[in-house]
């Protein structure tokens, strides 16, 4: 059986309000994502599902427990070391693309590969792959500007899978889509853990990505759990 590629154990976050006391936005968030596994996590907006994942992420610091990446403990890894795991082990979509805008979808994805030590020809090669893989093999010289909101969101998950990364994480990805885009989004985030090995974690309201995911989980005063009956998504 393959090793957990990520373990959060006991995982908290406060946060003190205006008036001075404490908010409790997680309260001991267990999670465990296998190789290959798509988690999708759902609950009520300002539930604390985008904490969790900035947490998983290495993006924030927990107010308790422990995030473990790829065999490697958050707590114990230096801010050098814990940018570094982050840069190379951790791919983010976020719900809007935040793509370059006077960088080819090229020349985006790239960038991480780039400021990550790779030789120019290596990082193009590299981008050009995933790129195509993504179905804008035709697009690769085309800026943000020249593309749909369907075509800048894929190059933002190409950006994210150009490292290879252990984990990829995913905030609302389809939230700012429409429908047709959506689905197809849908079905490429489902192919990267299942044709190519990658743990996945998606914070999501919507039903149709939730349904393609290996395990729904919800986030319900401040636990993951399974969902219950009344969790309201959109169709």
């Amino acid at each position: 059986m393959n090793e957990p590629v990520l373990e959060a154990t006991d995982l908290r976050k406060d946060y003190v309000g205006g008036d001075g006391a404490p908010i409790h936005v997680l309260t001991g968030v267990q999670l465990t994502v296998s190789p290959g596994e798509f988690v999708a996590i759902i609950g009520a907006s300002g539930s604390g599902k985008s904490t969790l994942l900035h947490l998983l992420g290495a993006l924030d610091d927990p107010s308790g427990g422990d995030v473990t990446l790829a065999g490697q403990r958050y707590a114990e890894l230096s801010p050098a070391e814990l940018a570094a795991l982050r840069n190379r082990q951790i791919g983010f979509v976020f719900q809007f693309h935040h793509l370059l805008r006077d960088f080819t979808a090229l020349e985006n994805v790239m960038m991480p590969l780039l400021i990550a030590g790779a030789g120019a020809a290596e990082a193009g090669r590299r981008a050009r792959a995933v790129l195509e893989t993504m179905g804008l093999g035709e697009r690769l010289l085309h800026r943000p500007g020249q593309l749909s909101g369907g075509e800048q969101q894929r190059v933002a998950v190409a950006r994210a899978l150009a490292p290879e990364p252990a984990l990829l994480l995913a905030d609302e990805p389809s939230g700012n889509l429409d429908p047709a885009n959506a689905e197809r989004l849908h079905g490429l985030l489902a192919g990267v853990s299942r044709d190519h090995g990658r743990a996945l974690v998606v914070v999501t309201h919507n039903r149709a990505l939730a349904d393609l995911a290996d395990r729904v989980l919800a986030l319900h005063e401040g636990v993951l759990a399974l969902p219950r009956g009344d969790e309201v998504m959109a169709p």
